[in-house]
């Protein structure tokens, strides 16, 4: 898929490749999306990164609840990366997709998110539970939109008075 297609001017499908658990796309290094001058709104394909989110969620492992979940989402270079749940027989070890996500951001050369999507088995619009919200302000660009049930949110929207390492710089720097 080129640059061109993830900013809103084309239909890609090369979704690229990657293991179950997650993927990544590299979309060009020359995205604008880290400049903050343009809106972060208006710079995201946001069929194509749902589209993103479909494949992922095709790969889910999902033999004990049958719901799988894809989530794709914009990292700040333009790469988009992607996962999917993996449940265990021992529920409280299933990985939720977000987590897979985050997985492939980090094993594929890290970054900060701008853009988020999640969708279950018909495609439709998920909202990340308490937990994923948390671990996706960790790894998130400052201002980082999801699509949720409501429509765009950003990320503090939906996770009010957050902590994470922001909190931390801001805490270290003296006063």
């Amino acid at each position: 898929m080129s640059r061109a297609d993830a900013l809103g001017s084309g239909s890609g499908s090369d979704l690229g490749s990657g293991s179950d658990l997650g993927s990544s796309s590299d979309l060009g290094s020359d995205s604008d999306l880290g400049s903050g001058s343009d809106s972060a709104e208006s710079s995201v394909d946001w069929p194509v990164l749902r589209e993103h989110a479909r494949a992922a969620m095709s790969k889910a492992y999902v033999p004990y609840s049958q719901f799988p979940v894809g989530a794709a989402a914009l990292v700040d270079d333009g790469r988009i990366v992607s996962g999917c749940n993996v449940e265990n027989a021992s529920y409280g070890v299933t990985l939720c997709a977000e987590c897979s996500l985050v997985s492939a951001l980090i094993m594929s050369g890290g970054g900060q998110l701008r853009a988020f999507t999640c969708v279950d088995g018909n495609g439709a619009t998920l909202m990340p539970c308490g937990r994923c919200r948390q671990l996706l302000y960790e790894h998130s660009a400052e201002g980082m939109l999801l699509e949720t049930v409501s429509g765009l949110q950003m990320i503090d929207q939906v996770l009010p008075d957050a902590f994470g390492p922001r909190q931390l710089t801001d805490y270290r720097e003296p006063q």
